[in-house]
């Protein structure tokens, strides 16, 4: 049995559902394939389970300064998991049940349940049933990275895949990997009373290459549960529960939580029958700016092409590919400005170029410790620091790098500054309210004029 069809999209996560908003501007006739579980990545088991449980955690955490405010009673406040565990999954369903909401009103002729297969270029079958497409969108998402040597032992480790579906919290836990998520869990967990050791085989967190922010935002963490970093991690089963070690260094815990990163998610889907060229990880080559895969009518977005695996860049890789495919075209659209975002405390957040994309000696860095920014200090939160990069010639606001309070806003605040294309004039003519975070912004701007090759008289000021 054979079916026509302008597209058909892989895939119902957020790339997936994205393309298909695109192509229903176009077309009624195409298909949305999903073998696995309806709901995103992001709000199954990403985003915004682990930002509940951060919330909560936090929330907890705050007790330890409420003698400095005047607050007593702090040490009567207790935790119950399995409760916790409840509300994050309540919440949890909630989100999951928004991103629902487009495919609820799909009938079975546009929603295939299946795991689809390439023919070929423009053929895919699904439960026995073949389709041939004008176009075909590849958005399959990934999957949690496991090593093999540690199947042996799988049942005492947990992926962020599984993680969410606990319900309660191990007395234990050793967090292998401490990009985001990683970070993310590991600081949560140790603020709810679990034993945490965090390991990584990098020497920086969250993917920074600023050695001045990593610094920081190491040390400040490191004060809440142990970073060892620098050295592979080893993992033995024992009776008494799973040896971790790295380098000199060894515990026993009850768990592992494998945050070793994810891979795209190319299972059963065939394409060897196909003409696309791979790279060395086995991800079609595509242009990042129309997402079509060489010349073909075929287009990846979302995680799965390994490029920028967050939700806003899945949006708007989804949104391309859906245009192009249902046209098949190859209409370029620019990228935005990168932004990427950890929420552990201090909140971690890079924005545009980073260090390692910039010439050193082209550029100025605008400096802000946060020791004496009087929002910060209000609130508690004080150690943090902010680096801007910016081009000695002109002033252009380039990239940043931070590890301080409320770092989520600050990062919007430049990531727009920079997708704009303003220079630290043009923000210092910018109105900034007393007190507030942003106040640790207008600082470090100050504080770089010098280093510029160019001066204005009235930085504050504009004339008219």
């Amino acid at each position: 049995m054979s079916r026509e069809v302008d597209v058909a999209i892989i895939g119902a996560g957020s790339a997936g559902l994205f393309a298909l908003s695109q192509v229903r501007r176009k077309t009624d006739n195409y298909v949305l394939i999903e073998g696995g579980e309806l709901g995103t990545t992001c709000a199954r088991v990403g985003c915004m389970p682990s930002k509940v449980m951060i919330q909560v955690a936090e929330d907890y955490h705050r007790r330890s300064i409420f003698d400095r405010e005047g607050i007593e009673g702090a040490d009567e406040l207790g935790l119950d998991r399995p409760a916790i565990m409840e509300h994050v999954q309540d919440l949890r369903d909630v989100f999951v049940d928004k991103t629902l909401g487009v495919t609820d009103g799909l009938d079975e002729t546009h929603l295939i349940d299946g795991y689809a297969s390439f023919v070929d270029d423009h053929n895919i079958e699904v439960n026995g049933e073949r389709y041939k497409a004008g176009s075909i969108v590849i958005a399959t998402g990934t999957v949690p990275v496991v090593p093999e040597a540690w199947q042996s032992f799988k049942d005492d480790i947990i992926t962020t895949d599984e993680f969410f579906e606990l319900e309660d919290l191990p007395a234990s836990i050793a967090v292998i990997g401490l990009g985001s998520i990683g970070l993310e869990i590991g600081q949560a967990l140790s603020r709810l009373g679990v034993d945490v050791t965090g390991v990584d085989l990098l020497e920086n967190v969250a993917k920074l290459n600023d050695p001045v922010v990593n610094t920081l935002a190491v040390e400040v963490i490191g004060k809440e549960f142990p970073l060892w970093l620098g050295e592979p991690a080893q993992l033995e089963k024992t009776d008494a529960g799973i040896r971790v070690s790295s380098g000199d260094k060894e515990v026993i815990v009850e768990k592992v939580l494998a945050s070793l990163g994810r891979r795209p998610n190319f299972d059963q889907l065939g394409l060897e029958n196909t003409s696309l060229q791979l790279d060395k990880k086995g991800v079609p080559l595509f242009n990042a700016e129309t997402m079509q895969c060489g010349n073909t009518s075929i287009y990846i977005a979302g995680d799965v092409n390994m490029d920028r695996p967050l939700l806003h860049e899945a949006g708007h890789e989804g949104r391309v590919a859906g245009y192009n495919a249902v046209r098949q075209s190859a209409a370029a659209f620019r990228r935005k400005t990168q932004l990427a975002i950890t929420f552990c405390d201090p909140n971690i957040a890079t924005v545009g170029a980073q260090l390692n994309d910039l010439e050193e000696s082209k550029i100025a860095i605008a400096e802000m410790q946060f020791g004496p920014v009087g929002r910060a200090l209000i609130i508690g939160k004080n150690r943090g620091v902010l680096r801007v990069y910016v081009n000695k010639a002109d002033g252009l606001i380039l990239g940043a790098a931070m590890a301080c309070v409320k770092g989520e806003h600050l990062a919007h605040l430049l990531a727009w500054s920079i997708q704009q294309g303003l220079t630290v004039f043009d923000m210092l003519k910018m109105p900034f309210y007393h007190p507030v975070i942003e106040e640790a912004l207008q600082g470090a701007l100050y504080g770089v004029l010098s280093e510029l090759d160019i001066h204005e008289e009235t930085v504050e000021l504009e004339k008219i």
